[in-house]
């Protein structure tokens, strides 16, 4: 990735430090990626726009009171990683649990998380094995259906919490099919990368 290059968007205020942590990682995933497939070749193209700047928009949508963040199904770290090194700066204090089932994807996100000094656990567990986690936030990226998405965090997060699912063109049909299996307060925002996509914030998610 050439640095000179990249474009910063205004809405990603945050100090030259975390920049560079990001680049930092990128550049991590590019060095990684052909032993381990964190990403398709397509993204590795077009790391910073499609992946990167994807996660670190959710930060937006994330409660300054939540202290326990959970990403689910983590993979290459978007957006868990992504978010976890913009919480070292805006919401210091942060616990942010990374779920990631396949152990190599694991020791990456170990390895990326040590190098770029950024605090995060990581449970390789399949999700469904995992403990209820007790979450404030619950993140995930391209894992699952919304109705999936629903089950995990019924499971996983605080009553009170909140879920953050980015989705694509398919979003509203999504939602439609979760409802006729799950009750919420859902809350949607336009996607900052992608005009077709959008964020959903779940609450008070219940069986209907």
């Amino acid at each position: 990735m050439n640095r000179a290059e990249v474009v910063v968007p205004d809405w990603l205020n945050v100090s030259r430090e975390t920049l560079e942590r990001l680049f930092d990682y990128c550049e991590l995933v590019e060095k990684w990626n052909p032993a381990i497939n964190l990403v398709s070749k397509a993204g590795i193209a077009d790391l910073w726009h499609r992946h990167l700047l994807d996660s670190a928009q959710l930060i937006q949508h994330i409660p300054f009171q939540g202290k326990l963040w959970c990403d689910l199904g983590s993979g290459g770290g978007f957006p868990g990683m992504v978010l976890a090194i913009l919480a070292k700066e805006l919401h210091p204090g942060t616990n942010m649990v990374l779920v990631e089932s396949d152990r190599r994807k694991s020791v990456f996100l170990l390895e990326a998380a040590r190098l770029l000094d950024v605090a995060v656990s990581v449970k390789t567990q399949r999700i469904e094995d995992l403990e209820p986690q007790n979450a404030d936030v619950l993140t995930a990226r391209a894992l699952a259906p919304l109705s999936s998405l629903c089950d995990f965090a019924f499971r996983h997060l605080k009553p009170e919490g909140v879920a953050i699912f980015p989705k694509g063109a398919a979003a509203a049909r999504e939602v439609q099919d979760a409802k006729q299996l799950w009750r919420f307060d859902l809350e949607q925002a336009q996607s900052h990368t992608d005009p077709a996509a959008l964020v959903l914030a779940l609450r008070g998610i219940r069986h209907a």
